[in-house]
């Protein structure tokens, strides 16, 4: 009977160790080129696409999570073909030993427990790897489909780029002066929604060292609240949000970051959420930012 449940393990330890024909794996090369692509766009068109960083954080993440499981997958196959070595090296045991004459008993009853302790570590390691297979998969299909999705989205800013050119000569370019350090845009901009969205809990713009638009003088956080924004404080945030849209096209706002969400002109307008940050601030869910041309 054992000497069957071992044949059928090791039937089944053969297909589990054996490579599965999944699409291919997910390319950090291609993820790097494309984010090189992306970077390019940003440059050309004065600042972070939020689509593309959006991608772009997704794509990373998703590869990560496909690299990862694979390991974990590599080493618990690992884990397994140790534990069929050790199970073949006790070999299969029948209940007529116990009771020959020639054998030790006791040795018999250890040998036996050995293999029923073998037989449980080896059928739970057998599920761990039936589901890593399955997470793996899932992973490497998710990570592929990010990819393709920023390369998507590429292409697509890079044929709207006749329609982004005219967007960005319309509003010029401005550089940064003054003891703020920043633009005259963002500093209409900002004075604009002082004037008609007090702000108690203040508001920051430069950042120095910022690779993003903090950095260049184009961005200012207007902060709605001390902590997650609620009531009244998220109906004022909501308000100014729509009131940037409404008249983003006259104060020249480029893109806005409210709630986990994002509203980027160059991209087409409209709400496109975003994936979390890891707490209410990165997920502006305090402030509402701004960014100008």
């Amino acid at each position: 009977m054992k000497t069957g449940r071992f044949a059928v393990f090791a039937v089944v330890l053969a297909a589990l160790l054996t490579p599965q024909p999944v699409s291919a794996d997910p390319s950090p090369a291609q993820l790097r080129k494309l984010t090189k692509e992306a970077a390019a766009l940003n440059n050309r068109y004065r600042g972070s696409i939020q689509s593309l960083e959006e991608i772009k954080v997704q794509a990373k993440k998703a590869v990560d999570t496909s690299g990862n499981l694979q390991r974990r997958l590599a080493d618990a196959q690992g884990r397994l073909a140790a534990i069929a070595q050790t199970t073949y090296m006790l070999g299969p045991i029948d209940g007529t030993q116990l009771f020959a004459t020639q054998t030790d008993p006791y040795k018999t009853l250890g040998h036996a427990a050995n293999m029923n302790f073998m037989a449980e570590v080896r059928a739970g390691q057998v599920a761990h790897v039936e589901k890593l297979i399955a997470d793996s998969r899932k992973a490497k299909l998710a990570a592929n489909d990010k990819i393709k999705k920023m390369q998507k989205e590429i292409k697509t800013l890079q044929s709207r780029r006749r329609e982004l050119d005219r967007l960005l000569a319309k509003y010029g370019f401005q550089q940064p002066g003054g003891a703020d350090g920043l633009t005259p845009r963002m500093i209409s901009v900002r004075a604009d929604v002082m004037q008609n969205f007090p702000m108690p809990y203040g508001v920051g713009c430069l950042r120095p060292g910022d690779p993003g638009e903090h950095g260049k003088g184009r961005a200012c956080d207007f902060m709605i609240s001390r902590g997650m924004a609620s009531g009244g404080e998220a109906d004022r945030g909501d308000a100014l949000a729509d009131y940037l849209i409404k008249n983003g096209s006259r104060l020249g706002v480029m893109y806005i970051i409210w709630k986990q969400r994002y509203y980027d002109i160059r991209s087409g307008g409209g709400w496109d959420p975003m994936s979390n940050r890891g707490g209410v601030t990165a997920n502006h869910y305090d402030h509402v930012h701004v960014s100008v041309f």
